[in-house]
């Protein structure tokens, strides 16, 4: 019988756990790729996906990014906006669920830190398609995805991946980062857990 469980997350008590932590090394690894190249045909707008109260959108900001910040929960996106380090005009904010989401054209980074693998099964190869048609030619996604290892993947409303299947979602991409995870620890609350998780960053062919 199929699973119907549903993964249910205190956001707030997430968002309290999580104040003041630096960005993700996916997302520094990949600005790094981006100033060494320095090209002028990738534009400087980013889209944050799950921003959270913002510990990336707030770095692409200090680097001189334009941000389109999404979150699914307003409460993520009040934080971000009363931040006393946020550059508000270079900002856009936006409350979508990943099954309502709509993304810009003209794309040159798309980030999405541990927010992915929480868009419903259903839904994915949609949001997949649209991340990837988005970004210009040279643009880059960078972020993480679950493996089918994780102990998060008894929850039926969670996308999670084989190594086979992140392959596969690649191809469109040249792959600068990768690095698989495959561990117990804990989450941010301090719930024991199994992480299996990819770290990608990847160049749009």
């Amino acid at each position: 019988m199929e699973s119907t469980n549903t993964f249910d997350r205190d956001w707030v008590a997430y968002y309290n756990a999580v104040t003041g932590r630096p960005p993700r090394d996916t997302l520094l690894a990949t600005l790094a790729r981006f100033e060494a190249e320095n090209s002028v045909n990738v534009p400087r707008f980013a889209v944050d996906l799950g921003c959270g109260d913002g510990r990336d959108t707030v770095e692409l900001l200090r680097r001189g990014w334009r941000v389109l910040a999404i979150d699914g929960e307003a409460e993520a996106i009040a934080r971000l906006v009363n931040r006393p380090d946020i550059v508000a005009n270079r900002l856009e904010t936006q409350v979508s669920r990943f099954e309502d989401l709509t993304l810009p054209q003209g794309v040159g980074l798309v980030n999405g830190s541990f927010c992915l693998p929480f868009c419903p099964p259903a839904y994915f190869p949609s949001l997949w398609e649209k991340i990837v048609n988005c970004l210009v030619p040279g643009g880059r996604f960078c972020g993480q995805l679950f493996g089918d290892r994780d102990s998060w993947a008894v929850y039926s409303s969670m996308t999670h991946h084989t190594r086979s299947q992140v392959d596969e979602l690649l191809q469109p991409f040249e792959v600068e980062v990768f690095d698989e995870e495959d561990h117990p620890g804990k989450t941010a609350l301090g719930e024991e857990k199994y992480w299996h998780i990819f770290h990608i960053g990847a160049r749009k062919r």
